[in-house]
């Protein structure tokens, strides 16, 4: 019988194959992303991470293994130490400054997609949670295997793609599968329906936010 990671995966290819075929990814690994667009994907991404992070430490705190309690809290202060680290030496190359990201307002969909994660946890059940937090760490980590071989002309962009493509990154990314399965073994079917729709979700909200990015996403509507 295949995983439960493995069936939540499938039912959320179609958004999954979207991703690897998206502009954003295609001109990024090209180096002909343009760099106001990486720039403000830059922006829009240290929000979600921001909350990503605080996410882990809140779901860590209602789930009862101690071995998942452990791996959430370490993923929070992680992303404070090392995926954050290397977005500020992004911000810094970019020469994106305090005051700029202050001053960029949160983009509805990096705004509705860290609502919905927070709706899993608090609407729904941490369960729910840990499954709406896979996507981000699995779908990174499979579009930096896919790109890393070729690479991008573009070193800003290549080191994008490294990161993904880690060791250290590819051992989060498979402790996270992990635990998605062994919170799904200790589940009942009705429970891991909700984790299969948090996951698909999550999965919809990575596709829409390299659009965002593309777009340059606002909140301004056309007269």
């Amino acid at each position: 019988m295949a995983k439960f990671t493995d069936q939540i995966q499938q039912a959320a290819a179609p958004y999954w194959q979207k991703s690897f075929e998206h502009p954003f990814i295609h001109e990024l690994q090209s180096g002909t992303l343009p760099q106001d667009v990486f720039r403000y994907y830059l922006i829009q991404d240290r929000y979600y991470l921001s909350e990503f992070g605080k996410l882990h430490e809140l779901v860590a705190d209602q789930v009862d293994d101690a071995h998942g309690k452990q791996f959430l809290l370490a993923g929070a202060q992680g992303l404070k130490d090392d995926e954050m680290a290397v977005r500020e030496g992004f911000f810094e190359q970019l020469k994106i400054t305090p005051d700029e990201i202050k001053q960029t307002p949160v983009a509805p969909t990096a705004y509705n997609y860290v609502n919905h994660m927070y709706a899993e946890l608090y609407r729904g059940t941490p369960q729910q949670a840990i499954a709406g937090l896979l996507p981000c760490y699995w779908l990174y980590n499979q579009i930096g295997q896919q790109l890393v071989a070729q690479g991008s002309p573009v070193p800003l962009y290549q080191r994008w793609i490294e990161t993904y493509d880690s060791d250290d990154y590819t051992d989060s990314v498979t402790q996270m599968i992990a635990l998605t399965n062994q919170t799904a073994s200790q589940s009942d079917a009705a429970i891991q329906a909700k984790m299969k729709t948090s996951f698909v979700r999550s999965s919809a909200y990575e596709l829409a936010f390299w659009q965002m990015a593309l777009d340059k996403q606002n909140w301004h509507i056309s007269a």
